[in-house]
């Protein structure tokens, strides 16, 4: 019988600085860890293993309210990914994507995030979908103002036309490292069919071998999506 493939796998990166303070790193080291080295890594795991869309929950609207060096420093690891990470999986032919409020960031990282759009969306065969300043109420409230703006009924359709991810499948499958049991606001709409996966590790330690074990056992669920 034919493994059984997901089309889409959300990510909910969570650990790092639990991973930095188990091992007597600065809190900040954890994220550089985790946010370009994991990361990377894990687009092209999932890659290989013939799935279409990632997606990853990398900085939510709750964060800004952590403290101003840990979000500048988050700020400067975006900017790095960007010039570097990003365009690295770039050139291996992958789309990148934003979805969030990008309206929140500065200039420069708002153009940033455009360029990459651009320079990927030549690329057909695998999406890297990345949630900044993301949460799942903002982005039905938006999709819900958009719409009735454009003076469209409301449907579940028109909404989810108008929001931010809606070119993004639904996610078969998502992932939350670091053993906490709840989404956090990740996809509050597209996660209702989605198998979840709670799991020990935290992100900076997340490979492979772990996303194999996953893979493993999402195919042997049985999806009923209410039937």
């Amino acid at each position: 019988m034919e493994a059984k493939v997901p089309q889409c796998i959300g990510i909910i990166l969570d650990g790092n600085r639990r991973w930095a303070r188990e091992r007597g790193l600065p809190t900040l080291e954890g994220h550089r860890k985790g946010l370009l080295e994991t990361y990377k890594d894990t687009v092209r795991a999932v890659r290989d293993r013939g799935v279409g869309h990632l997606v990853v929950y990398m900085f939510s609207t709750e964060n800004w309210n952590r403290s101003e060096d840990e979000v500048a420093y988050l700020m400067e690891l975006f900017r790095e990914a960007g010039k570097n990470e990003l365009r690295e999986l770039i050139k291996e032919g992958i789309r990148v994507r934003f979805v969030g409020q990008r309206e929140r960031f500065a200039p420069d990282l708002q153009d940033l995030m455009t360029e990459i759009e651009n320079e990927s969306a030549v690329h057909e065969g695998f999406t890297a979908w990345i949630c900044l300043s993301y949460g799942g109420r903002a982005e039905i409230v938006d999709a819900a103002q958009k719409a009735a703006a454009a003076g469209v009924m409301i449907t579940e359709e028109s909404l989810r036309a108008h929001m931010w991810s809606a070119d993004m499948p639904d996610p078969d499958i998502i992932i939350r490292t670091s053993g906490e049991q709840r989404l956090s606001g990740f996809l509050t709409w597209q996660s209702v069919y989605s198998e979840l996966f709670f799991i020990a590790p935290h992100w900076p330690d997340f490979n492979k071998d772990i996303l194999d074990q996953i893979l493993i056992e999402y195919a042997e669920r049985e999806r009923r999506h209410g039937k």
